[in-house]
């Protein structure tokens, strides 16, 4: 018996032994440190200037604050009187209304895309005008379009009469200030989604339009097959940045139509929320339409991002 648990003793594996940990040196240390102090730097500022701020509009969304005196708790009457506000509905109506514009933009654009990738005399020069509005301030370009739109020496009715056709006063008009401020967004973010499928467009591999054309493929089928799909990322990323930008549509408002337009047909509801915080100082209350407002902007996104995964892997299946 001792000779056996000796011999089993005797062949048991050997036990391993930890290896010891290596030193870091100083350099690895100070570099970690330096990257740590980069990343908290726009970390706070995001803190600080971001998170801080949503939360205490949270706190004060069930609060009546009117910035001048203490908040008082009244819990949920704020978002109460924002569904029962149908100032608040028009604007919101208003707001999506205006989203018309999104669609039509990305079509535009990627028209213009098509267009500028092939080789022509003056590229450079036609996708620089493109791009012009883009980095034009949005107050100056506001102001421009408010002068055109003006229904007695404006550009727009001047051109309009060349053809015979009476042009209306388009902002003091309820049926045509929100297409007229459509229009002026479609054409003030033309030059960045036609940049940008044009660089996805360069991105795709010319092998493929090859191969296409080798098996008899139509313009229309290569375009629907092969250039469509290709650039379907940046179609994506349009749409959620300007679904989200869309829904803060606020400086073209207050420029080109002041009072929310002929019975509010052009407030947007960024616009009626200032309005309430700083001109009726009802901050309370501006903050639960915030929130309202910021909370439906999530799910849009959120249903977009779980509708591009789905379509993503449907089409890898």
């Amino acid at each position: 018996m001792s000779a056996t648990t000796a011999d089993a003793t005797t062949t048991s594996p050997p036990k391993r032994q930890k290896a010891p940990k290596k030193r870091k040196s100083t350099l690895y240390r100070r570099e970690h440190l330096v990257a740590a102090a980069f990343i908290a730097l726009p970390l706070i500022g995001f803190l600080t200037f971001a998170i801080g701020p949503f939360m205490y509009s949270v706190y004060a969304s069930f609060t009546n604050w009117n910035m001048l005196s203490e908040p008082t708790w009244i819990g949920l009457a704020n978002y109460a009187q924002a569904f029962e506000d149908p100032y608040f509905r028009k604007t919101m109506f208003n707001t999506f209304f205006y989203m018309i514009g999104i669609p039509i933009g990305l079509a535009l654009s990627l028209t213009l895309a098509l267009a500028m990738n092939r080789r022509m005399p003056g590229q450079t020069f036609f996708r620089s005008i493109y791009y012009v509005p883009v980095v034009s301030s949005l107050a100056a370009v506001s102001i421009l379009w408010q002068w055109a739109y003006n229904g007695d020496f404006g550009l727009v009715n001047q051109v309009l009469a060349l053809v015979g056709i009476d042009g209306p006063n388009w902002l003091m008009n309820k049926d045509t200030v929100k297409p007229a401020l459509i229009i002026m967004a479609i054409w003030k973010g033309l030059g960045f989604s036609m940049l940008l499928y044009l660089a996805a467009l360069q991105s795709v591999p010319r092998s493929l339009y090859e191969a296409a054309e080798i098996d008899g493929a139509s313009a229309f089928k290569r375009f629907w097959y092969i250039t469509f799909p290709m650039v379907q990322p940046v179609t994506f990323f349009l749409v959620v940045t300007n679904i989200i930008a869309g829904s803060q549509i606020f400086t073209e408002i207050n420029i080109m139509t002041p009072t929310g337009g002929p019975e509010f047909s052009s407030a947007s509801v960024v616009w009626y929320i200032w309005r309430q915080a700083f001109s009726n100082l009802q901050m309370g209350y501006a903050s639960a339409m915030a929130v309202l407002l910021g909370l439906l902007v999530f799910l849009i996104t959120a249903f977009q991002f779980w509708l591009n995964a789905r379509n993503s892997h449907e089409g890898m299946e």
